[in-house]
């Protein structure tokens, strides 16, 4: 049988799977070690700022396109229909990038080389029937004919239940309830909405406004080809055993059934309008909410059953915005994007072209430090919930959140900010001296930061029935924890009782196999680049035995091409951890690690240069097909297009001249911050 990556009975193992990288090479040999690997690396850090710099935004932002899955552009289509707004050019630029995401066998998948993934497949399928593909078309019927043999509809996730619903292809009684009281229940009580992550937390308000009104809109057609049997599409319901949470929270959803139909109307509409301000306080600005794609649809389709018409200021600025997640192809395609990153995409080309040798004050890196400076959010958002005493100062992911600062960016913007010489050194001061006081009001009891909220850790809101699609909860990673601990060390806070007890986390939640799990990014490799260059950074030695344990680890999952990859399925499937076709960002990622833990000349690192060195190409950049960015651990997977651009010359500039910010001491935040 041939071998195939899309996880078909054919699908390479992990270990052969490591073997296979990209290949669109600038060259087929590989530059020797000493001088001539040198010469290579500084002629592929030079081709890579070049190209870098050229991708800049004349405001001083960079922004790569995050792609994600179809499932986003057939929602959008959705909506529009929904709506009543859906357009015929919308649609067939859609249904081309859908049509193109679909494999031979009729399935879509979440991530590239993937299994087929059921949700994704039903969407992506019902996208084009909006758009006009019969049933009967060979690319349809292989869909359909897969859907019903993975149990059809009713074995889908509750979110693609929940389209169908508004469209009368899935009973509501069939569903999870969410009722709109959910807002009233106070911080400290069990699944109040605070209990929940923020992305969870700003899609699940309102949706329990959609929920408590269950809107039908006529079908444009009948979807009997996707039931295993249409004549009783929903199977009976197995309850899982009492004394068990999943059975506890069964029951107590068919509870709140029961009441959705005795709930006292005055209290219903009470409730339902404390959701509706709630969502309008956090709209953005530029209409979006939280700068993410999913809230901004469940808000849009909210505020609309409740009366506002898309005339209303606050639709007509919520629908604009969601024109501004669509990316427009060539070829007439039309992407979606879940989400933009260009504050995360800034920060990271910024340290990136200064770990290079680009000289400080370069007019490319003072323009970024500008942009990121305006950027900075200075005033109160959801997180003032847990922490209402301190004061604002984080940096969001995206163009426009304020809502939602992130601990993570904000630690990586500091770091960002300390390798470039301002004209205004006091500006860079106050704004770097107010971010890092955030990042330290946001630790957690354990000692560890999470990305949005301190201590969004309850048990409960995963468990729920209607939470059966990625994780829901916002608990401290090693990832974020190692990027605010390298933070603190590099503002002479190594010292520091929050930096300490940072690094005490991270230490005990070393893998028994030397490496970190990586919560935003693939996975253990990510997770390890991440940690080591925080640890070295606060001032453990190189020969600590955390350090060599996680050095032998990379060197043990090491392509036999000089790079490192790892496959998605790490989250799932222990063989699968550390292994995977070669990626530019994930051998960069690597490299650091080694490069931090003291191991530059040797055959680890030397291989992994080549490798960089060897799959460049001709313009500077490097292809990434597979995705190393994670939204939900496996359940929802990102390609950072910029992540294969910034990751290897960051490497390559570490390789060539060190750890600028090791060399050149830094000012310290004030003693008792």
């Amino acid at each position: 049988m041939t071998a195939t990556t899309d996880g078909s009975p054919g699908a390479l193992s992990p270990r052969a799977a490591s073997a296979s990288g990209p290949t669109d090479t600038t060259t087929t040999t590989l530059p020797a070690a000493g001088g001539d690997l040198r010469v290579a690396a500084e002629r592929a850090a030079a081709r890579s700022v070049e190209h870098l710099l050229g991708r800049q935004d004349p405001e001083g932002w960079w922004k790569g396109d995050l792609a994600t899955n179809v499932t986003m552009d057939a929602e959008d289509l959705l909506l529009r229909q929904f709506l009543g707004v859906r357009d015929a050019r919308t649609t067939e630029a859609a249904a081309r990038h859908i049509r193109g995401e679909q494999r031979p066998d009729g399935t879509w998948a979440t991530f590239h080389g993937g299994p087929p993934e059921l949700s994704t497949t039903i969407e992506g399928y019902v996208a084009l029937r909006l758009a006009g593909d019969e049933p009967e078309a060979p690319h349809m019927a292989l869909a359909s004919q897969w859907v019903r043999e993975q149990g059809g509809i009713a074995a889908s996730r509750v979110f693609t239940r929940v389209w169908l619903a508004l469209f009368g292809w899935w009973k509501w009684d069939d569903l999870p309830e969410l009722p709109p009281e959910l807002i009233f229940l106070p911080r400290w009580f069990p699944l109040n909405i605070y209990d929940f992550g923020c992305w969870a937390r700003q899609t699940i308000v309102p949706l329990t406004i959609v929920s408590a009104k269950r809107p039908v809109r006529p079908a444009p057609f009948p979807l009997d080809e996707l039931h295993t049997d249409p004549a009783h599409p929903r199977p009976d319901r197995a309850f899982a055993p009492v004394r068990s949470w999943d059975g506890a929270f069964q029951r107590i959803d068919r509870a709140l059934h029961a009441y959705h139909r005795v709930a006292p109307r005055p209290l219903r509409r009470a409730a339902m309008n404390a959701a509706a301000r709630w969502i309008i306080e956090r709209q953005e600005n530029d209409g979006c909410w939280g700068g993410i794609q999913p809230p901004a649809v469940y808000s849009i389709i909210a505020l609309h059953l409740l009366g506002y018409d898309l005339d209303h200021p606050l639709l007509r600025a919520g629908l604009e915005s969601l024109d501004r997640f669509a990316v427009w192809r060539e070829d007439g395609a039309r992407m979606i994007e879940a989400c933009q990153s260009p504050v995360w995409d800034t920060c990271l080309a910024t340290i990136a072209l200064a770990d290079a040798g680009l000289e400080p004050d370069h007019p490319a890196l003072v323009k970024a430090a500008d942009w990121m400076l305006g950027e900075q959010i200075v005033r109160p958002g959801d997180w003032a919930v847990r922490r209402p005493g301190l004061t604002p100062g984080g940096w969001a992911f995206e163009f426009h959140n304020d809502n939602y600062p992130d601990i993570d960016d904000t630690a990586e913007v500091i770091l960002a900010l300390r390798r470039v010489a301002h004209p205004d050194p006091d500006r860079v001061d106050a704004a770097v001296e107010r971010g890092a006081r955030w990042n330290l009001g946001m630790q957690s009891r354990n000692g560890a930061w999470g990305a949005f909220d301190a201590d969004n850790t309850s048990p409960f809101p995963n468990r729920l029935p209607f939470c059966d699609f990625g994780k829901v909860i916002d608990p401290p990673s090693a990832d974020v924890t190692a990027h605010v601990v390298e933070m603190l060390a590099y503002e002479g806070k190594a010292h520091h009782p929050a930096t300490r007890r940072g690094i005490e986390w991270l230490l005990a939640e070393q893998e028994t196999n030397g490496a970190w799990f990586g919560r935003w990014g693939v996975n253990y490799v990510y997770g390890t680049g991440a940690v080591v260059p925080a640890l070295v950074a606060a001032g453990l030695p190189v020969s600590h035995p955390a350090i060599r344990r996680a050095v032998d680890w990379l060197e043990s999952v090491q392509n036999e091409d000089g790079g490192w990859g790892e496959d998605l399925r790490s989250y799932r499937e222990q063989e699968w951890i550390g292994h995977g076709a070669t990626t530019a960002s994930q051998t960069a990622w690597a490299l650091l690690a080694l490069l931090a833990a003291g191991e530059e000349g040797g055959k680890a690192v030397e291989a992994g240069i080549a490798s960089l060195a060897r799959t460049q190409r001709e313009d500077g950049s490097w292809d990434e097909p597979h995705y190393t960015g994670t939204g939900f651990p496996w359940d929802f997977s990102i390609n950072y297009h910029l992540y294969r651009q910034v990751f290897p010359l960051t490497a390559l500039g570490r390789y060539l001249h060190g750890d600028p910010q090791a060399q050149t001491p830094r000012p310290g935040i004030r003693q008792g911050v």
